[in-house]
């Protein structure tokens, strides 16, 4: 066999085994884009969590130390009208006799309608407690986060199996 042979034999290979090879390329390519794109999506995830949290976090915050300012700066503007005329009142968070001497987050799960984060407040009223959940609804608006909603309840621990 002479040196022209083997290199057309040579070539012959080459370009018969260049689909295989491009092909394990691409799904090299595309196993690294799975992967990308997986944590691509978890990116925003975490994000929502975090941000989710800390504007409970904030109002929590707020509602312990008392000023309103900054509970209804954690809104969303639909809520800050609602707010400022209940805020205060009688049931409201921030009425002059209720106090917050203990809030956490238990919880942040996304939900139907954005990201929904349990706490567990204790309001004081003179010497009586009581322990409360209660369910925040955060959404994204723009590039900024704010609680849309709050409603009593939370997210149980563990999310409930079919009997």
């Amino acid at each position: 066999m002479g040196q022209q042979h083997r290199r057309v034999v040579t070539v012959a290979v080459v370009l018969a085994l260049l689909p295989v090879a491009l092909t394990a390329c691409g799904g090299d390519r595309s196993a690294g884009s799975a992967e990308g794109s997986a944590a691509t999506q978890q990116a925003p995830a975490q994000e929502a969590a975090t941000k989710s949290r800390e504007r409970v976090q904030a109002y929590l915050d707020a509602l312990a130390a008392r000023d309103v300012a900054a509970g209804r700066s954690q809104l969303c503007a639909p809520l800050q009208a609602a707010f400022d005329t209940a805020a205060t009142g009688p049931n409201g968070d921030f009425a002059d006799h209720f106090t917050v001497p203990q809030a956490a987050i238990t919880d942040v799960r996304t939900g139907p309608r954005g990201q929904e984060v349990s706490a567990s407040i204790t309001v004081a009223a003179g010497s009586e407690k009581a322990t409360r959940a209660l369910l925040f609804t955060v959404t994204r608006t723009g590039a900024d986060w704010c609680i849309a909603g709050e409603a009593p309840g939370g997210n149980s621990a563990q999310p409930a199996g079919t009997p």
